[in-house]
């Protein structure tokens, strides 16, 4: 085990921000290896009777599969607070909360809202800390993101990625920071209106300087493709908002669609991303829905696309599992072998 894997026990997971280059690529690394393991039926209980607590004001199908099957291999047991199991914010504040579940609990998972309420609980616990998402952040995801790319080109340094749709919340602010540690070059298209913080694109260009990497900007769809290694996109609407916001994300992001065209004008071995649920369809309520309000049958990405060779989601969505396994393993201590 390295000793850069040895420094992270004891951290905490809120954001790529907080972490080196070297630090993110040990944990990849460690993913790679449980991914292994996990293929060849090998058991990696290293925290047997260690239990972890689960928070989610916002709920999800893979983050929390992924991180109850994770701490299941792992050895542990794990607690569901989903938002009306848990008092957080409403009887009971972010601080109180982590003061008694760090009592009971090895580790603390937190996917909801701000990024104050993951720092917040990060300050008061005894124990790490892990973000599942918020609405500034989305560090587990960049993480699964980061191994599966490498996994299909073998490196990450100087892949451009290009990113699609409202630039201005946690998938958009997560690559800019992933992409700015790792030296890749991103470039985020979409209205200006719907560009990010210049404060973070700022801090984030300032770290791409010394990695290699890059951050640009465009408004054109198709320019914003050429040469692209990955295309990405994520939904128009984040979780929680109104269904009022999907006329007005509509009119704005539609040119921004993935289209296979779309597809065609990145490098020819270009790859689909998306961190899921995807709205290729009309197969779920909200997508029959918008269907029969805007009569489009799919939204940021076309199911052509979505389901075509190029797609990689499912590859993402597996690695969620092992990426999360290795922020837990590496924060609660690998064991020596």
């Amino acid at each position: 085990m390295s000793d850069i894997l040895k420094s992270l026990k004891g951290r905490d997971f809120l954001k790529l921000l907080d972490y080196s280059p070297e630090e993110i690529t040990a944990l990849l690394d460690l993913a790679a290896d449980l991914k292994t393991r996990k293929k060849n039926g090998a058991l990696t209980e290293w925290f047997r009777g260690n239990n972890v607590a689960l928070i989610f004001e916002k709920t999800s199908t893979r983050t929390r599969c992924a991180f109850e099957v994770a701490a299941h291999d792992l050895g542990m047991g794990t607690t569901y607070l989903d938002p009306s199991g848990s008092q957080i914010g409403k009887k009971e504040n972010a601080a109180d909360t982590a003061r008694v579940l760090s009592r009971m609990y090895e580790g603390i998972e937190y996917r909801g809202f701000g990024q104050d309420i993951v720092e917040e609980l990060a300050k008061n616990s005894d124990v790490p800390v892990w973000n599942g998402l918020t609405n500034e952040f989305h560090p587990t995801q960049m993480l699964a993101d980061l191994l599966t790319i490498r996994e299909h080109f073998g490196k990450l340094g100087g892949i451009k990625l290009s990113f699609y749709g409202d630039c201005r919340y946690n998938m958009a602010n997560s690559w800019m920071v992933a992409g700015a540690k790792m030296g890749m070059n991103i470039t985020l298209c979409s209205s200006k209106d719907y560009f990010p913080d210049e404060e973070l694109t700022e801090q984030c260009r300032i770290i791409a300087e010394t990695t290699g990497g890059s951050i640009c900007f465009e408004t054109d769809p198709m320019k914003g493709a050429e040469n692209s290694d990955v295309i990405y996109t994520d939904v128009w609407v984040s979780m929680g908002e109104p269904e009022e916001a999907w006329e007005e994300r509509i009119a704005s992001l539609r040119p921004y669609s993935v289209t296979a065209g779309l597809m065609a004008n990145a490098s020819p071995d270009a790859v689909f991303m998306h961190c899921l649920p995807a709205f290729h369809d009309q197969g779920t309520v909200i997508g029959r829905k918008i269907f029969e309000k805007f009569g489009l049958r799919e939204m940021e990405v076309t199911d052509e696309v979505f389901e075509s060779g190029q797609s990689v989601v499912f590859d993402e969505a597996e690695n969620r599992m092992h990426t999360i396994k290795a922020v837990m393993a590496a924060t609660l201590g690998v064991p020596e072998e």
